[in-house]
């Protein structure tokens, strides 16, 4: 147990009577309280996340900035959390941007992504004033051109670069900075498109370059590889073209600890390996130190979330395993299913009891790939039982569905002493809300 509390949210214990608490609050009387599952984020891990980075941001000589990559988990009260520590938001279409400013975000503090940009998300981003467009590709910049120039209105983009480095992530899924990427200008073509849009007079303005190679990663070395070949593209710009180099992102995706077997992932070394990248790179090719950007997205709020859930069935195979089954899964955390990802749990109600028995635990939904858990050691779980599952925090509720028609979870903050609902859970009429 000692080391699977480690991955909960700072300040969790199990009281005195077995009971799993959260920065103070019994986990069983909140799943009592708004019923499961339940996602419970912890306000204080957070900002315990934020300000490491910060941290590590004050060491670079130059300005700097740090930015929420949004499709991890957005909501409206997430939002207000970053905006009031300063944090920007990278959004990823017109739906984030939406909630982004229903949060009360500044929209030049935004930057917004994607490898295949809608008129629709380009013309909300242009509506509201996004800070900046991160161009993909050649179609997008040709778009954004003629739908700034329509409206008469200046755009400042970054041209995010492909530099064919590749990191070790969980699945080649989470992978985006090699050859064979969707996303992002190879550094081969990027040359003649900023060749183009330097040469001409444009309403387009670059004002710097963007990289981003996967997510969930736990070595540094290949982002500063990474930074390398930008450095290199920026330095013959501005010999070129006479670029001014002004911004650089770093992009994001540094791992966190899901299982108790998996190592230490501070977040130091992830931001001083990029500042000494970055700083020792602009220092060998005369370049100025450009304002740096980094957009961590998992590593900011995956540990400060707890999935709960009750215990349904269990199914005893002789001869072979024993079926825990919870009242979600698939729905609400697709991620074992699409990539594998590996969790563990315990009895939030039994919390300091011995762990006797090796359990798979399974969702509710019709598909033999919902298994939350393939491996847990557990006590002789019953029917009634809260499983409490950490590092629920990113990418869970961001691509959860409402597959065999679920309700997608309420989920709540814990905020000091108090617990606020910040999304209620959803209803049967929400199912039908949207058909005519």
């Amino acid at each position: 147990m000692p080391n699977k509390l480690s991955l909960f949210p700072s300040n969790t214990t199990i009281t005195a009577d077995g009971q799993l608490s959260l920065n103070g609050h019994a986990a069983v009387e909140l799943a009592r309280q708004y019923g499961t599952p339940l996602y419970v984020y912890d306000a204080a891990t957070i900002d315990q996340q934020i300000q490491a980075y910060w941290q590590g941001l004050a060491q670079y000589a130059g300005s700097s900035q740090l930015t929420y990559a949004s499709k991890a988990f957005l909501c409206t009260a997430l939002v207000r959390l970053m905006t009031e520590a300063g944090v920007g938001l990278d959004v990823a279409s017109a739906g984030e941007i939406f909630i982004a400013q229903h949060g009360g975000a500044d929209p030049a503090a935004m930057h917004l992504h994607g490898n295949n940009k809608s008129t629709l998300d380009l013309r909300e981003a242009l509506r509201a004033g996004v800070g900046r467009i991160v161009v993909d590709n050649a179609d997008e910049l040709e778009l954004l051109t003629k739908m700034a120039t329509e409206r008469g209105q200046p755009v400042k983009i970054w041209l995010r670069i492909t530099p064919d480095v590749a990191v070790e992530t969980i699945h080649e899924y989470t992978i985006t900075g090699t050859a064979d990427s969707k996303f992002g200008f190879p550094i081969e073509v990027a040359d003649d498109v900023a060749r183009e849009l330097l040469s001409q007079n444009s309403p387009i303005e670059l004002t710097g370059l963007h990289v981003h190679l996967g997510s969930h990663f736990h070595d540094a070395d290949p982002v500063a590889r990474a930074l390398e070949r930008l450095l290199d593209l920026a330095a013959g710009w501005q010999n070129g073209f006479g670029w001014s180099f002004s911004e650089l992102c770093a992009g994001g995706g540094w791992g966190v600890r899901y299982h108790p077997a998996d190592p230490a992932m501070p977040v130091e070394p992830f931001v001083a390996g990029v500042v000494a990248a970055v700083e020792r790179g602009c220092r060998l090719r005369n370049l100025p130190l450009p304002q740096l950007i980094l957009e961590p997205g998992r590593s900011l709020v995956a540990a400060a979330g707890v999935a709960l859930y009750t215990v349904g069935a269990r199914k005893v195979i002789p001869g072979g395993r024993t079926y825990v089954s919870i009242d979600g899964g698939l729905a609400d955390n697709p991620r074992p299913a699409l990539y594998r990802a590996r969790y563990t749990a315990v009895l939030a109600n039994r919390a300091s009891e011995a762990e006797t028995e090796t359990v798979a635990v399974a969702g509710p939904y019709c598909e033999s790939g919902d298994i939350l858990i393939q491996a847990v050691d557990l006590p002789v779980a019953r029917p009634g039982d809260i499983l409490a599952v950490p590092v629920a925090g990113a990418y869970q509720l961001a691509m959860g569905s409402n597959y065999n028609a679920a309700l997608k979870p309420a989920v709540v903050f814990c905020e000091g002493d108090e617990v606020r609902l910040v999304q209620r859970r959803e209803t049967f009429e929400d199912l039908v809300r949207r058909d005519v």
